[in-house]
């Protein structure tokens, strides 16, 4: 499979899944945006918070709309990929920007067979107005082996997927734990044009905040503290924010 109509060979199919939970002005965004582009070949969202607003969002974009019965984002994405059709699979953050750059980008790297899936790289502007310094140690990280987090859009061949089982039935963590196996199975790349996502809980909450939040959580998880108690700690905190306040309580772990 190389998916380039400029080498003769059918066009790359491409499926879009999409986790969502009260996630209906994200989807607002996002679902018009993908219906317009050519090179989509279906965008699937699983949602988990029963939102009518979001069903109709869908429904208007032509997306195909399957209610999940809790929110946990690895078995959303794992249920996605099931009904998935497409020769390469798109796992998309409802907040975070697809562009047609970003896939012919993804089809132009699938044009070479080794490569199983990737990301891209993130865009560090109004999320993190005073940590753009970042940006160029996580493009660096990104390039030589590091973790491939769930707001980089990640993609992967839907065989190289099917061989990996999808995502670990984990409540947290579970971009991390399949980047490393990802990561591990075969040859990956991680692409520009840089990808952005929402700023909205990084202006709520203060950039450095939720950097240096997110980077704990992330050393804890490195160190060995299992998912579940990093869930647990997780929610703990955020119950003590009013409820008008959040956006939504999923974690989006990612420095």
């Amino acid at each position: 499979m190389t998916g380039g109509a400029e080498s003769g060979e059918p066009p790359l199919r491409i499926s879009v899944v999409v986790p969502s939970w009260r996630d209906s002005n994200n989807l607002s965004v996002l679902l018009p945006g993908l219906a317009k582009l050519a090179s989509v070949t279906e965008t699937i969202v699983i949602d988990a918070s029963d939102d009518a607003r979001s069903e109709r969002i869908a429904q208007e974009c032509r997306a195909m709309f399957v209610k999940s019965a809790a929110p946990n984002r690895g078995a959303q994405m794992n249920a996605g990929a099931a009904l998935a059709c497409g020769d390469v699979i798109v796992f998309q953050h409802a907040d975070t920007e697809l562009t047609d750059a970003h896939l012919r980008a993804l089809t132009h790297a699938l044009r070479d067979p080794e490569v199983i899936g990737g990301a891209f790289h993130r865009k560090f502007d109004e999320r993190h107005p005073r940590l753009r310094w970042l940006e160029r140690a996580a493009r660096s990280l990104a390039r030589n082996g590091g973790t491939l987090y769930g707001d980089q859009s990640i993609f992967v061949r839907r065989e190289a997927f099917l061989r990996l089982r999808g995502f670990a039935q984990i409540p947290l963590m579970e971009d991390m734990e399949f980047s490393r196996r990802l990561r591990a199975a075969g040859k990956t790349v991680v692409l520009d044009p840089a990808i952005r996502s929402s700023a909205r809980r990084h202006q709520r909450e203060g950039a450095w905040k939720t950097s240096v939040q997110n980077g704990l959580f992330i050393l804890l998880y490195h160190c060995g503290v299992s998912p579940m108690t990093l869930h647990q700690w997780y929610y703990k905190q955020k119950r003590s924010v009013p409820e008008n306040a959040r956006e939504r309580t999923e974690p989006e772990l990612s420095l």
